[in-house]
Protein backbone atom coordinates (compact mmCIF):
# COMPACT_ATOMS: atom_id res chain seq x y z
CA UNK A 1 0.00 0.00 0.00
CA UNK A 2 2.56 2.57 -1.13
CA UNK A 3 0.60 5.87 -0.51
CA UNK A 4 -0.64 4.83 2.56
CA UNK A 5 1.80 7.58 3.96
CA UNK A 6 1.41 10.19 1.15
CA UNK A 7 -2.62 10.01 2.18
CA UNK A 8 -2.81 9.11 6.15
CA UNK A 9 0.40 11.27 7.18
CA UNK A 10 0.45 13.78 4.20
CA UNK A 11 2.61 16.45 5.32
CA UNK A 12 0.57 19.16 4.70
CA UNK A 13 -2.08 17.66 7.20
CA UNK A 14 0.87 16.26 9.56
CA UNK A 15 3.67 18.18 9.05
CA UNK A 16 6.83 16.03 10.24
CA UNK A 17 8.45 17.26 13.58
CA UNK A 18 11.39 16.80 15.15
CA UNK A 19 10.88 17.77 18.72
CA UNK A 20 8.54 14.54 20.22
CA UNK A 21 10.98 11.98 17.91
CA UNK A 22 14.05 13.35 19.54
CA UNK A 23 12.62 13.78 23.35
CA UNK A 24 11.42 9.89 22.48
CA UNK A 25 14.87 8.85 20.84
CA UNK A 26 16.73 10.31 23.77
CA UNK A 27 14.56 8.65 26.55
CA UNK A 28 14.99 5.61 25.13
CA UNK A 29 18.61 5.30 24.52
CA UNK A 30 18.72 6.50 28.40
CA UNK A 31 16.62 4.09 29.66
CA UNK A 32 17.06 1.17 27.77
CA UNK A 33 21.55 2.10 27.69
CA UNK A 34 21.30 2.03 23.64
CA UNK A 35 24.74 2.72 22.80
CA UNK A 36 26.73 3.62 20.23
CA UNK A 37 27.52 1.91 16.71
CA UNK A 38 25.14 -0.68 18.15
CA UNK A 39 22.75 -1.84 15.09
CA UNK A 40 19.02 -0.61 15.40
CA UNK A 41 16.14 -1.92 13.41
CA UNK A 42 13.19 0.20 12.77
CA UNK A 43 10.75 -1.74 11.06
CA UNK A 44 8.18 0.07 8.75
CA UNK A 45 9.92 3.28 9.89
CA UNK A 46 7.30 5.35 7.59
CA UNK A 47 8.30 9.12 7.72
CA UNK A 48 11.69 8.37 9.25
CA UNK A 49 11.47 11.15 12.08
CA UNK A 50 12.39 8.25 14.62
CA UNK A 51 15.18 6.20 12.72
CA UNK A 52 16.42 9.74 11.39
CA UNK A 53 17.14 10.51 15.49
CA UNK A 54 18.80 7.33 16.20
CA UNK A 55 20.75 7.80 13.48
CA UNK A 56 21.78 11.46 14.83
CA UNK A 57 22.87 9.28 17.90
CA UNK A 58 25.77 7.44 15.92
CA UNK A 59 23.81 4.21 15.96
CA UNK A 60 24.25 2.41 13.19
CA UNK A 61 20.23 2.36 11.44
CA UNK A 62 18.19 0.02 9.46
CA UNK A 63 15.00 0.19 8.82
CA UNK A 64 12.54 -1.41 6.04
CA UNK A 65 9.37 -0.46 5.01
CA UNK A 66 7.43 -0.86 1.71
CA UNK A 67 6.02 2.85 1.25
CA UNK A 68 7.26 5.16 -1.35
CA UNK A 69 9.27 6.78 1.88
CA UNK A 70 11.23 3.89 1.74
CA UNK A 71 13.39 4.80 -1.77
CA UNK A 72 14.43 7.79 0.04
CA UNK A 73 12.99 10.28 -1.91
CA UNK A 74 11.40 12.76 0.90
CA UNK A 75 13.65 11.65 3.86
CA UNK A 76 17.36 12.16 4.09
CA UNK A 77 19.40 10.23 7.25
CA UNK A 78 22.26 8.13 7.38
CA UNK A 79 20.48 4.63 7.40
CA UNK A 80 20.92 1.87 5.65
CA UNK A 81 17.08 0.52 4.13
CA UNK A 82 15.01 -1.71 2.40
CA UNK A 83 12.12 -2.04 0.50
CA UNK A 84 10.52 -5.01 2.05
CA UNK A 85 6.69 -6.93 2.26
CA UNK A 86 7.37 -8.63 5.29
CA UNK A 87 4.00 -10.85 4.68
CA UNK A 88 5.40 -11.73 1.72
CA UNK A 89 9.34 -12.54 2.39
CA UNK A 90 11.55 -13.23 5.52
CA UNK A 91 13.68 -10.31 6.30
CA UNK A 92 17.04 -9.59 4.23
CA UNK A 93 19.28 -9.84 7.39
CA UNK A 94 21.27 -12.75 8.47
CA UNK A 95 20.31 -14.35 12.04
CA UNK A 96 21.36 -12.90 14.85
CA UNK A 97 22.31 -9.33 13.19
CA UNK A 98 21.06 -6.75 15.31
CA UNK A 99 21.40 -5.39 18.52
CA UNK A 100 18.42 -3.34 19.18
CA UNK A 101 14.68 -3.54 17.07
CA UNK A 102 12.85 -0.82 17.53
CA UNK A 103 9.43 -0.36 16.38
CA UNK A 104 6.23 2.38 17.21
CA UNK A 105 2.57 1.85 15.78
CA UNK A 106 3.20 -1.27 13.37
CA UNK A 107 2.73 -4.44 14.82
CA UNK A 108 -1.06 -3.52 15.00
CA UNK A 109 -1.03 -3.98 11.25
CA UNK A 110 -0.85 -7.12 11.04
CA UNK A 111 -3.83 -9.86 10.93
CA UNK A 112 -0.37 -12.66 12.47
CA UNK A 113 1.74 -10.14 14.27
CA UNK A 114 3.44 -13.86 15.44
CA UNK A 115 5.09 -14.08 11.98
CA UNK A 116 6.44 -10.65 12.86
CA UNK A 117 8.05 -11.62 15.78
CA UNK A 118 9.42 -14.76 14.51
CA UNK A 119 11.74 -12.73 12.70
CA UNK A 120 12.17 -10.17 15.11
CA UNK A 121 13.77 -12.78 17.18
CA UNK A 122 16.15 -14.40 14.20
CA UNK A 123 17.55 -11.37 13.45
CA UNK A 124 17.85 -10.16 16.86
CA UNK A 125 21.48 -11.45 18.75
CA UNK A 126 21.74 -13.10 21.74
CA UNK A 127 21.05 -10.23 24.76
CA UNK A 128 19.53 -8.16 21.84
CA UNK A 129 16.83 -5.81 22.92
CA UNK A 130 13.49 -5.11 21.33
CA UNK A 131 11.55 -2.09 21.95
CA UNK A 132 7.74 -1.98 20.63
CA UNK A 133 5.05 0.63 21.45
CA UNK A 134 1.18 0.02 19.90
CA UNK A 135 -1.85 1.70 20.98
CA UNK A 136 -3.50 0.27 23.98
CA UNK A 137 -6.76 -1.08 22.29
CA UNK A 138 -8.98 -0.58 25.95
CA UNK A 139 -8.08 3.06 25.68
CA UNK A 140 -8.82 3.36 21.71
CA UNK A 141 -11.09 0.84 21.19
CA UNK A 142 -13.27 3.95 19.74
CA UNK A 143 -11.04 5.06 17.46
CA UNK A 144 -8.89 2.05 16.55
CA UNK A 145 -10.49 1.21 12.93
CA UNK A 146 -10.34 4.88 12.01
CA UNK A 147 -7.49 3.50 10.84
CA UNK A 148 -8.52 1.05 8.42
CA UNK A 149 -5.20 -0.56 8.11
CA UNK A 150 -5.39 -1.81 11.58
CA UNK A 151 -5.93 -5.00 12.08
CA UNK A 152 -4.68 -6.60 15.60
CA UNK A 153 -5.32 -4.91 18.70
CA UNK A 154 -3.28 -5.30 21.93
CA UNK A 155 -3.81 -4.83 25.34
CA UNK A 156 -1.07 -5.06 27.91
CA UNK A 157 -1.53 -8.91 28.23
CA UNK A 158 -1.53 -9.68 24.92
CA UNK A 159 1.43 -7.59 24.49
CA UNK A 160 3.74 -8.92 26.69
CA UNK A 161 2.12 -12.73 25.65
CA UNK A 162 3.36 -12.14 22.29
CA UNK A 163 6.76 -11.24 23.10
CA UNK A 164 7.36 -13.93 25.70
CA UNK A 165 5.53 -17.02 23.58
CA UNK A 166 8.07 -15.92 20.67
CA UNK A 167 10.70 -16.74 22.82
CA UNK A 168 11.32 -13.56 24.33
CA UNK A 169 12.42 -12.66 28.47
CA UNK A 170 12.61 -10.29 30.87
CA UNK A 171 9.19 -8.99 29.12
CA UNK A 172 8.24 -5.59 30.91
CA UNK A 173 4.73 -3.94 29.60
CA UNK A 174 3.59 -1.06 30.30
CA UNK A 175 1.08 1.94 29.80
CA UNK A 176 3.11 4.56 28.11
CA UNK A 177 1.68 8.04 28.29
CA UNK A 178 2.66 9.84 25.12
CA UNK A 179 3.28 13.66 26.97
CA UNK A 180 7.95 13.80 27.56
CA UNK A 181 7.28 16.47 30.30
CA UNK A 182 5.75 13.40 32.52
CA UNK A 183 8.96 11.19 31.77
CA UNK A 184 10.82 12.40 34.82
CA UNK A 185 7.93 10.82 36.98
CA UNK A 186 6.78 14.13 38.09
CA UNK A 187 4.19 13.25 40.94
CA UNK A 188 2.30 16.31 40.50
CA UNK A 189 1.94 15.97 37.03
CA UNK A 190 1.14 12.43 36.95
CA UNK A 191 -1.15 12.96 39.29
CA UNK A 192 -2.83 16.12 37.08
CA UNK A 193 -2.46 14.15 34.29
CA UNK A 194 -4.66 11.13 35.96
CA UNK A 195 -7.06 13.75 37.18
CA UNK A 196 -7.67 14.72 33.40
CA UNK A 197 -8.12 11.07 32.37
CA UNK A 198 -11.01 10.44 34.50
CA UNK A 199 -12.46 14.18 34.88
CA UNK A 200 -12.09 16.04 31.57
CA UNK A 201 -14.76 15.35 28.95
CA UNK A 202 -13.25 13.47 25.58
CA UNK A 203 -15.02 16.59 23.82
CA UNK A 204 -11.79 17.91 24.98
CA UNK A 205 -9.56 15.36 23.18
CA UNK A 206 -8.72 16.83 19.76
CA UNK A 207 -8.78 19.94 21.10
CA UNK A 208 -5.36 19.45 23.49
CA UNK A 209 -2.41 17.29 23.21
CA UNK A 210 -2.37 16.94 26.88
CA UNK A 211 -5.71 15.26 27.18
CA UNK A 212 -5.50 13.23 24.23
CA UNK A 213 -2.34 11.92 25.62
CA UNK A 214 -3.65 11.97 28.89
CA UNK A 215 -6.55 9.93 27.66
CA UNK A 216 -5.19 7.70 25.55
CA UNK A 217 -2.02 6.15 26.54
CA UNK A 218 0.13 3.76 24.12
CA UNK A 219 1.63 0.64 25.32
CA UNK A 220 5.37 0.04 25.65
CA UNK A 221 7.12 -3.25 25.65
CA UNK A 222 10.38 -4.17 26.63
CA UNK A 223 12.09 -7.64 25.82
CA UNK A 224 15.78 -8.80 25.44
CA UNK A 225 16.71 -12.17 23.42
Amino acid sequence: MSNYLDIIYDSKKKPITHIYPEKLVNYLIKRFNIKENQKLLEPGFGRGEFLAKFAEKKINCYGFDNSNYSKLDKINFNAKISNVDILKENLPYEDNFFDVIYSKSFIEHFYYPEKLFSEFYRVLKPGGKIISLTPEWKTSYKTFYEDFTHRTPFTLQSLGDIHAIMGFKNTQSEQFIQLPILWNKNKFLLFFSILTKYLVPNYFIKKFKWVRFSKEPILLCYAEK
